[in-house]
């Protein structure tokens, strides 16, 4: 096996140098994608640079790299691998920050306890426990029309603090965001 001499580094420099933007485009067109294509050139200059030594004329070196790249691009594609892309945007879900749930629960929490006790009662039995109205009436001992008018009045005031956007309004001027 012949091994690449200074003279073959300082040739193979000069051929990297004067045809890598040729190759690059061969490589482009080939597997259509900037960052894959400067990958396959980057691998098919290696391959070359370890073939330099057995060429026997440098003046085909650049039609023995395009060979290279369309034998590792069609290697490329085989692999399993090869047509998983990386998406802008991920398919799963994004958790939201803990730390944001945290503060609106804490918020939410602090808007419930403002209501009076009659309200946050018939809330929580029927939004939190999901009771339905005639259960909640039995369980708070009132008519089931004392429900439904706690219950609306208690969300139309938690609606007053807490905007469309979950925002939660501690008074006039401070907003509290998740």
């Amino acid at each position: 096996m012949a091994r690449a001499t200074a003279r073959d580094s300082e040739e193979f420099c000069a051929f990297v140098a004067a045809r890598s933007g040729s190759l690059f485009r061969v490589a482009y067109l080939i597997i259509g994608d900037h960052q894959l294509a400067q990958d396959l050139v980057q691998e098919s200059l290696a391959k070359t640079y370890v073939a330099w030594p057995r060429l026997r004329d440098v003046a085909n070196a650049e039609a023995y790299t395009r060979r290279v790249i369309a034998t590792t691009a069609i290697s490329w594609r085989r692999r399993r691998g090869f047509h998983e892309r990386a998406a802008a945007h991920l398919p799963e879900p994004v958790q939201p920050d803990p730390a944001g749930a945290t503060v609106l629960h804490d918020a939410l929490w602090s808007c419930l306890r403002d209501l009076p006790p009659r309200q946050r009662t018939a809330i929580v039995l029927r939004h939190y426990l999901d009771l339905t109205e005639a259960q909640t009436a039995e369980t708070m001992g009132c008519s089931v029309g004392a429900v439904k008018s706690s219950v609306s009045t208690g969300l139309r005031r938690l609606r007053a603090r807490v905007g469309s956007d979950l925002e939660v309004r501690a008074s006039d001027d401070e907003v509290v965001h998740p």
